[in-house]
């Protein structure tokens, strides 16, 4: 493991992260360095098929702040103290990547298209080349009930696309209400510490 010399201080930790994110069975979605007041904010935001949940995010965050304490963490973040904090991606990560869409099955989904057309719909299935949605289509008269018909989408036809949010959607409703996510953890946005540690208070 060697640290790459030039480049920004968030790409350099995120080439120096990534292989023991990997080793715990995880990916490493994005790093942020950010300065507040005189110590460093170092965001490490990370995902799985399964979710992230709350004892992996403390395991990992102890492996990060080892890396960050470290000889090769040294030579990035100099003598400055820091705070950390590493959480899994928040709903409005955008979906970028197969994997973003696997992780989505079951979830709703608004894409704008290449052609400037939108598709909102379930994610059914995945492959590496797109996705297979279950899209809400209304009654053609007023008052019939709306059907669902699926739709194949090629990753090359989607411009963006992001998670849609449902608050009341049925299969959630045996939750009691959870404020957390389905895999246990809150996601990740600028605001929310999934798990902090600061430099200075650890010594």
């Amino acid at each position: 493991m060697s640290t790459p010399r030039t480049g920004a201080p968030a790409d350099r930790l995120q080439a120096l992260l990534e292989p023991v994110v990997a080793a715990a069975g995880y990916d490493l979605e994005t790093v942020r360095v950010s300065q507040v007041a005189r110590r460093r904010r170092v965001e490490v935001v990370v995902d799985g098929d399964d979710g992230v949940s709350l004892d992996a995010v403390s395991d990992l965050t102890r492996v990060v702040s080892d890396v960050l304490d470290g000889p090769e963490g040294a030579v990035v973040m100099g003598d400055q103290p820091y705070v950390l904090e590493v959480g899994s991606p928040g709903t409005d990560r955008p979906l970028t990547l197969p994997k973003h869409w696997r992780r989505a099955e079951g979830r709703l989904v608004r894409a704008v298209l290449t052609d400037g057309g939108e598709a909102t719909g379930r994610v059914l299935d995945t492959d590496e080349d797109g996705v297979l949605l279950e899209l809400e289509v209304p009654g053609k008269k007023k008052g019939q009930p709306s059907t669902t018909q699926e739709r194949r989408l090629a990753f090359a036809e989607v411009a963006k696309a992001r998670v849609e949010i449902e608050f009341n959607r049925k299969d959630d409703e045996a939750d009691a209400g959870s404020a957390e996510d389905a895999d246990g953890v809150d996601e990740m946005d600028e605001t929310d510490d999934i798990e902090d540690i600061d430099e200075d208070e650890e010594g």
